[in-house]
């Protein structure tokens, strides 16, 4: 049973230790935020080109969908959602504060990728970036998305600031103020029924 640490926690995985890691964390883990851009378990996951799937491995973005657990075996694998959990890592902080983010399905992947990227140099020239971050975005933001790593790599050596990004979520209550068509229905084993 292969054993690694996600996100600062060890675990064993009860699966092949064939099966491709994307699939390990999203279905037995439950970390979605590594996304599936095409790849299958039959083909071993390899044929996939988007790295949407990208996490950390050891420190170095690599694609989820190419590495198995065994080969993850004895590893320290960071997913998008044990980057940052409140979104304040320099990264996420750029690509918001850059606007460098359309429909969002790739986003968890370029943002693992740069920060790798980050970790290694922390000052990369464009050309540097360009060849780290060679995720497929169809929504066309790859101009905003260099300056987002540009600034992401300013703000991470305190050359700057942003200010924070919302915090994760929004509680239904709230929601329910600003979109008038959502209403908050009392729970009927709660306070007041």
């Amino acid at each position: 049973m292969p054993r690694m640490t996600i996100n600062g926690r060890p675990v064993e995985f009860d699966l092949d230790p064939d099966m491709p890691l994307l699939f390990a964390l999203r279905e037995a883990a439950n970390l979605t935020g590594t996304k599936n851009g095409g790849a299958n378990f039959d083909d071993g996951g390899s044929t996939c080109e988007c790295g949407a799937c990208t996490v950390l491995v050891d420190g170095a973005a690599l694609r989820s969908c190419r590495i198995t657990l065994a080969e993850a075996e004895g590893r320290f694998i960071t997913t998008i959602e044990g980057l940052s959990r409140d979104r304040s890592h320099p990264v996420q902080q750029a690509m918001v504060a850059e606007q460098a983010i359309q429909c969002g399905f790739c986003t968890p992947g370029i943002v693992m990728a740069a920060a790798g990227l980050l970790s290694r140099n922390p000052a990369p020239e464009r050309s540097e970036i360009e060849e780290a971050i060679q995720n497929d975005c169809r929504c066309g933001v790859f101009p905003r998305l260099m300056s987002a790593i540009e600034r992401a790599a300013r703000v991470s050596q305190r050359q700057e600031s942003i200010s924070a990004a919302p915090a994760p979520a929004i509680d239904t209550k709230d929601a329910a103020e600003a979109v008038p068509a959502l209403r908050v229905v009392p729970d009927p084993e709660g306070p007041g029924s």
